[in-house]
């Protein structure tokens, strides 16, 4: 007769060694659609008149994170042709992942996170200043990447810019557009309006911008996920608002003051991501697939009959939900890069590692994979109690 106390031992042995996989998207400067972390690769899905036939290109490389953080984010430096991956790597919460996507290659850059917490955050990449503003338990934070495309031996630093002026239990909802930042969802705020910080003058207006639909109504005061439109040069425009219901696409355009109420994506999910290009949408959801919202700017009657789409040259090389061993090329550990030696970052990556040299040979699981895990986990406990 087995022992279900050995069969929990086992399964609680087995979870060091597993790798959960936090994949993200983004786009490079050419506005090539950017995967990373799918099945324990890299992908790059090419140009949007691309995306719905053939086989996205393989670009993993080594140096990468091995996107296990807790929700990876990635962000184009559109002047730098670079990506920057914020918690990309559970061990190193902190660190800054950078991906030179003209030569293809990744850093890790060092930083000192201070009294920013990796670990509650919401975060926006100012277009024009190369700097990224956070919002952490109450307090406005920035960390600026200069120039950078590559990590250096200098470890850069979260400052502590000031208090905001929101309820600590704020769970922020950030967009940028024209270099200023929008808060959404900020307790007391009406629908249809948001809160801004001015970048350049480091200000909290006193007062929200409304921003209406035609016909007088307003996207809801609800949370949800935001992307900005970038445009051919210059600042971002137009940004993005999907609340976690999936119920709308709302497009508030800061210069008119204005909104846009599209068709919301096929896939519900609270837990997707969301990137913007200049014409596309693009939501990456919990099991890993990506579809994208086609979008012209100042063009209302076009938008108004577009359609959410499978990207389908990357579910043909990684099917969404499936796992995947690790056998990418590259770890957090191998990057090439002397400021990794020196301390952590904080990075948006995909979510794989190599068969050498990384932290875990272990096996990428989707978030369907590890609610497995923790139920079977809680089932044996049970057993356990009563034998």
């Amino acid at each position: 007769m087995f022992r279900v106390p050995t069969i929990v031992s086992l399964l609680l042995l087995a979870l060091p060694n597993t790798v959960f996989s936090s994949p993200c998207v983004t786009f490079d400067a050419s506005f090539n659609l950017l995967a990373f972390g799918l099945n324990g690769k890299d992908w790059n899905a090419g140009t949007q008149d691309t995306w719905t036939s053939g086989s996205a290109t393989d670009i993993t490389a080594s140096g990468r994170p091995p996107f296990d953080g807790t929700g990876t984010t990635c962000y184009l430096s559109q002047f730098f042709n670079a990506v920057y991956v914020l918690n990309g790597d559970a061990a190193n919460p902190s660190a800054v992942h950078i991906y030179d996507a003209g030569a293809k290659s990744w850093t890790t850059q060092s930083v000192n996170a201070g009294t920013f917490d990796p670990s509650s955050f919401n975060t926006i990449l100012d277009h024009d200043t190369n700097v990224f503003y956070a919002l952490s338990k109450g307090e406005l934070f920035f960390l600026d990447m200069g120039g950078l495309k590559a990590a250096n031996e200098s470890a850069l630093a979260w400052t502590d810019v000031q208090k905001a002026p929101y309820d600590a239990s704020y769970q922020p909802v950030m967009a940028i557009a024209q270099n200023h930042i929008h808060f959404l969802d900020v307790p007391g705020t009406p629908a249809g309006d948001a809160q801004i910080f001015v970048i350049h003058f480091s200000f909290f207006q006193p007062e929200a911008q409304a921003y209406p639909l035609p016909d007088g109504s307003a996207f809801p005061a609800t949370h949800g996920q935001v992307a900005s439109f970038f445009q051919e040069s210059g600042v971002q425009q137009e940004f993005a608002f999907i609340p976690d219901d999936g119920s709308a696409t709302y497009v508030i355009n800061v210069e008119t003051n204005t909104t846009q109420s599209l068709p919301g994506p096929s896939t519900k999910d609270s837990k997707a991501s969301y990137a913007a290009g200049i014409t596309s949408l693009v939501q990456l959801d919990s099991t890993g697939a990506l579809n994208f919202l086609p979008y012209k700017q100042g063009d209302a009657s076009t938008n108004a009959q577009a359609a959410w789409t499978k990207v389908a040259n990357v579910a043909a090389v990684a099917p969404p939900g499936a796992t995947s061993s690790a056998t990418a090329s590259g770890s957090a550990s191998g990057a090439k890069s002397s400021a990794s030696k020196t301390g952590s970052t904080t990075a948006s990556a995909t979510s794989s590692q190599t068969a050498s040299g990384n932290q875990s040979s272990g096996v990428s699981l989707s978030s369907r994979g590890i609610n497995t895990l923790i139920v079977l986990a809680g089932v044996f406990s049970v057993f356990a109690c009563l034998l």
